[in-house]
C-alpha cells in the first residue's frame, strides 16, 4: 500500500481564507511542484528532507483521531498535497467513513490529479498563481481546468498579493473567475513579508477593481501569523 511523505500533523486554528478561526487538523504533505519566491513553507518542498515521515493510511488516521475532537475538518496542505494522490485515494475514504470533512489547500495547477480524488473532497482552497507575484511561468490553462473539475464543491480562491503583482494579472484572474462563477469568494492575501512595505495599498486597489465583476472579494492577511500560532 502506498505511503505518504508528511512533514507534520497538528491541530490549530485556520488562519487564511473563508474559514478563518475554525479549529482544524492539518496534515502538511512534503513536496511541491512549484517554487514561488515568497513561499513561507520551504521545509515542505522536499519529500526526502530531514524530519519527513512516511505514513500508511491507517497510521495517519490514528494521529488525526487523537486530536480530532471538536474540529471542523481535516486540512490537506503542503507543499502540494496533490502530488500524493496515489496515497490519498486510499486515505480519504477512511475520513469519509468517519464523516470528517476534507479541506484541500492547493496551488491549483494539477487538475488531472484532482480528478482522481475530487469525489472525496468537500472544500477547496485554491491559490491562483499570478506570474508577476510568484516569479514563475503562468498557469492560466491549468487553473481553468482545475476550477472546472472542482465545480460543485465548496470552492474559494486565494491570491497572494505582493508589491510586484500587476493589474494585468489581476484582470486575467477576474476574467477567469467571472466566466465560471462570479459569486465565488476571492481572498486577496497580502504577502506577509511586505505588510510594512505598502502592499496593503495594492490590495485595496485590486479589491476595488475586482468588486466591479465579482460579488465577494475580501482582503484577509495570514491571521495565524498575527496570532503567532502554527
Amino acid at each position: 500500500m502506498k505511503k505518504a511523505s508528511v512533514v507534520e500533523v497538528f491541530r490549530s486554528i485556520q488562519g487564511e481564507g473563508k474559514y478563518v478561526g475554525v479549529p482544524q487538523v492539518f496534515i502538511r504533505f512534503a513536496g511541491c511542484n512549484l517554487n514561488c519566491k515568497w513561499c513561507d513553507t520551504s521545509h515542505a518542498r522536499d519529500m526526502n528532507a530531514p524530519g519527513v515521515r512516511q505514513y500508511a493510511p491507517e497510521d495517519l488516521w490514528h494521529e488525526i483521531e487523537d486530536v480530532w475532537l471538536g474540529c471542523h475538518s481535516v486540512v490537506l496542505t503542503g507543499g502540494e498535497p496533490l502530488l500524493q494522490t496515489d496515497f490519498l485515494k486510499d486515505f480519504l475514504p477512511i475520513l469519509q467513513v468517519h464523516r470528517i470533512p476534507v479541506f484541500l489547500e492547493t496551488n491549483g495547477t494539477l487538475p488531472d490529479e484532482l480528478k482522481k480524488i475530487v469525489d472525496d473532497i468537500d472544500i477547496v482552497s485554491m491559490d491562483v498563481k499570478l506570474p508577476s507575484s510568484t516569479g514563475l511561468a503562468p498557469f492560466w490553462d491549468e487553473h481553468v481546468r482545475f476550477l472546472r473539475t472542482a465545480w460543485g464543491k465548496d470552492v474559494f480562491i486565494k491570491i497572494v498579493i505582493s508589491n510586484n503583482t500587476s493589474m494585468e494579472d489581476v484582470i486575467k484572474a477576474v476574467e477567469m473567475i467571472s466566466q465560471g462563477d462570479p459569486s465565488m469568494p476571492l481572498f486577496l492575501q497580502p504577502n506577509s513579508f511586505e505588510i510594512d512595505q505598502g502592499v496593503m495599498v495594492k490590495c485595496v486597489e485590486f479589491q476595488n477593481y475586482c468588486l466591479n465583476y465579482l460579488s465577494d472579494v475580501r482582503v484577509v492577511p495570514q491571521m495565524h501569523k498575527f496570532m503567532k500560532i502554527q
